[in-house]
């Protein structure tokens, strides 16, 4: 044992130097080791480091999704033994799918800021590893500092604005949004950006600190505008029955029952043109079927006018021109 110490202060010094050489020294009492250890000791706790913070990422992550997981199929969360909703259940007429939209949100953003903690703790122990100080680093690297801290701040500003984008369930996985600098469905929601996939397939990732607005365009219920032009001599009153009669029928079908929430309104006459009369048809759909209830619309009200006699011309939904910023159609 005396002999052990000895090789220890003499390899490692009388402060027993690094953990690994102090190990060597005790278990081969041989001072070239020793002094090999204490050579490789940081890389060696750096790779440890590493190796924790990897599993301490993915079981912190695990434990993230699973927690929300439960709470997605309760609706609510216990904390210290109290429960906690996260979503009111009147929020939406489809409580089961933005709860489960928000969880996934919920869950990416979490993820992303347990992440960030992790390797942030393990980089600081690394430098410790070679005697460097974190905050030494930062203070004394002059313009790096400085430009560190301008990526920082705007890094900061990222975090809080995303922060408060997921708390508040501005916007969910799976939503169709525009976001003013960029608009399409959600993919991916983290604390530091949004991903979007427009119509046209193009990703875009958007930093959270620059948006200055969110309009959802699937959150809680969504509306198809049609406004259908017919010949200025048409019988306005038979032409809004005929639309009026087309729009309950697509909401009797079986096929769209689920997607029309509520009964078709026929509001009138929108506009006057030489040749032509505008009348505008309103219909609540579930979130993020207002386009495929307008393309469906369209063909059974052009339908419908012409065996009626009617004089009518391409119909058109309000706000939606042109395709929709959402998921391409799908069948039926």
């Amino acid at each position: 044992m005396l002999l052990a110490d000895a090789t220890v202060d003499a390899a490692c010094g009388p402060d027993g130097g690094p953990w690994l050489c102090r190990l060597v020294a005790e278990l081969t009492d041989s001072v070239d080791a020793a002094n090999a250890a204490e050579a490789v000791s940081p890389w060696v706790s750096v790779v440890l480091i590493v190796l924790g913070a990897f599993v301490a990422n993915r079981l912190l992550r695990r434990l993230v999704r699973r927690s929300v997981a439960r709470w997605e199929q309760a609706g609510e969360l216990r904390v210290r033994g109290r429960r906690v909703r996260l979503v009111p259940e009147a929020t939406s007429p489809t409580p089961t799918v933005r709860r489960h939209q928000r969880a996934q949100t919920i869950a990416r953003g979490v993820s992303s800021f347990v992440t960030i903690i992790v390797w942030v703790v393990a980089a600081a122990f690394a430098l410790a590893a070679f005697g460097i100080s974190g905050a030494a680093v930062l203070t004394s690297a002059g313009l790096i500092g400085v430009a560190l801290g301008f990526g920082a701040q705007n890094l900061l500003r990222d975090l809080i604005a995303g922060t408060f984008m997921i708390a508040e369930d501005q916007i969910g996985v799976g939503d169709v949004v525009d976001l003013g600098v960029a608009s399409g469905t959600v993919e991916d929601v983290t604390l530091r950006t949004t991903r979007l996939r427009d119509v046209e397939g193009v990703v875009w990732y958007v930093p959270n600190g620059v948006i200055q607005r969110v309009g959802n365009k699937s959150q809680q219920w969504a509306r198809a505008v049609l406004d259908i032009p017919v010949g200025q001599g048409s019988d306005l009153d038979r032409a809004q029955a005929v639309i009026a009669d087309t729009a309950r029928a697509l909401a009797a079908d079986d096929a769209w029952r689920d997607r029309i929430l509520d009964e078709p309104e026929v509001w009138g006459v929108e506009s006057l043109t030489l040749d032509l009369v505008t009348i505008r048809l309103a219909v609540k759909t579930a979130p993020g079927e207002q386009w495929r209830v307008a393309r469906e619309l369209r063909a059974r009200v052009k339908l419908a006018l012409d065996a009626a006699g009617i004089v009518s011309a391409p119909a058109s939904a309000s706000g939606a021109a042109g395709p929709p910023p959402g998921p391409p159609p799908a069948p039926g």
